[in-house]
């Protein structure tokens, strides 16, 4: 068991919000128990992962993308009052991080994605490894744009949609997990052969073709299960709690 303000302080620790300009409030959203013995991790808090949480009886609810996003609408009306109603009456914390999370050096989104991938980390797609949202990194052994493909589809069990420019092998590839598919110009300049989003829009196919560069859309939802996965694991090791990660299928 740990009290909510130890937690919330260790997080803050490993994760260092204040460095980041986001779109939502990290941390704390919405307040439950003061002590907290069973964590549930999950990549979105929707409702589905809110009943989850409930049906566990999870003392705290951990995510990537939580609530308050810049821009959304205020009121506490309709799909925001039942899944803040449902939270509040069972006494369960909201705990949400999202660009530290995709951005940290060894529990990261894009971190824990090149684990899973097998990828050699060689620098970040921005100057500081800290605070670098994308990285930049080699396989093993130089692939055929199929083979990658096959390779993707394989440990994220889901095939990515595959924009090919050339018939150049890759070797070097850079990566940022999410809706990072504008990132491809900073990833063109830095010389990769390929690079992996999770979302893919409209002017990223010409931008792919235009620019001489690989690309992949594996799916925003696929390439963010690892992150929280191993932040509540890590927790769960550090204060001896229960952790529960649940995976609720999202095809985006």
């Amino acid at each position: 068991m740990v009290e909510r303000k130890v937690l919330i302080n260790t997080l803050s620790e490993w994760l260092q919000p204040q460095l980041f300009k986001d779109y939502c409030p990290n941390g704390l959203q919405v307040e439950g128990k003061s002590h907290i013995k069973k964590i549930v991790t999950g990549v979105t808090a929707s409702q589905a992962l809110v009943d989850q949480a409930i049906s566990l009886q999870a003392d705290a609810l951990l995510v990537h993308h939580g609530y308050f996003w810049r821009g959304e609408a205020e009121p506490v009306v309709g799909m925001k009052k039942k899944r803040l109603q449902a939270l509040l009456a069972n006494d369960i914390n909201l705990l949400a991080y999202h660009l530290p999370l995709d951005a940290h050096p060894e529990l990261g989104n894009n971190a824990q994605l090149a684990k899973q991938l097998g990828w050699k980390i060689t620098q970040g797609m921005d100057a500081d490894m800290n605070t670098s949202i994308g990285l930049v990194g080699e396989v093993p052994d130089e692939l055929t744009v199929e083979a990658f493909s096959q390779q993707i589809t394989k440990v994220l069990g889901r095939s990515p949609l595959v924009i090919q420019s050339g018939n150049q092998p890759i070797k070097r590839v850079a990566w940022c997990t999410g809706a990072a598919q504008g990132f491809i110009e900073k990833a063109a300049q830095l010389g990769v052969d390929a690079y992996l989003s999770g979302e893919i829009s409209e002017p990223t196919v010409h931008s792919a073709r235009e620019l001489g560069i690989h690309y992949f859309a594996a799916g925003h939802h696929a390439t963010e299960r690892y992150g929280i996965k191993a932040l509540g694991a890590a927790l769960a090791g550090h204060f001896g709690l229960e952790h529960v990660f649940v995976d609720i299928d999202n095809p985006v």
